[in-house]
């Protein structure tokens, strides 16, 4: 909120520089904003009672435009990346499959591995255990198993991240 926005009766009015200028009724505090060309903003509103501050409303939006922008620039997204393996994957196609996870884990993505089952290869859900272990142990030097293998429904997951 600011200046005729602001309705309380008694506000505590902080000056342009930061100084404390006491509780005031807010219409004082108007007319001082005024006097010194600037704004009345409404720094704390659930306060007791509320904050007020006299500054230059413009300026004060791009300082936090800015801030925000700042703090978006440092947050970084993780990806999830899937690679989709078979119990009968051959030793080739399997060595494939661990160079694309390890460039994934290189960028900084985590990698989901799944091992899908089909028809009878449901029978050998546990036997084929053993693939997504030998995919973990190849990735051993870079990644850290974040989920161990869960069998969910047709599938079996495993989920791998950067080690740090």
């Amino acid at each position: 909120m600011i200046n005729e926005q602001i309705r309380d009766k008694e506000i505590r009015l902080i000056g342009e520089n930061g100084e404390q200028l006491g509780i005031m009724s807010a219409r004082d505090a108007m007319k001082i904003a005024r006097e010194a060309e600037l704004d009345l903003v409404k720094i704390a509103p659930t306060a007791k009672p509320p904050v007020c501050k006299i500054i230059d409303y413009g300026k004060y939006r791009y300082e936090l435009a800015r801030k925000e922008k700042e703090a978006k620039k440092k947050q970084r997204i993780i990806e999830i990346k899937e690679v989709r393996l078979s119990p009968n994957i051959d030793v080739n196609d399997l060595n494939t499959k661990i160079g694309s996870a390890r460039k994934f884990i290189q960028k900084g993505n985590k990698v989901k591995v799944t091992l899908r089952f089909r028809g009878r290869e449901m029978a050998h859900m546990q036997a084929s255990k053993h693939i997504l272990d030998d995919f973990a142990k190849e990735l051993a030097d870079i990644a850290v198993v974040d989920k161990a293998p869960k069998v969910e429904g047709r599938s079996m997951t495993m989920f791998l991240t950067e080690k740090r």
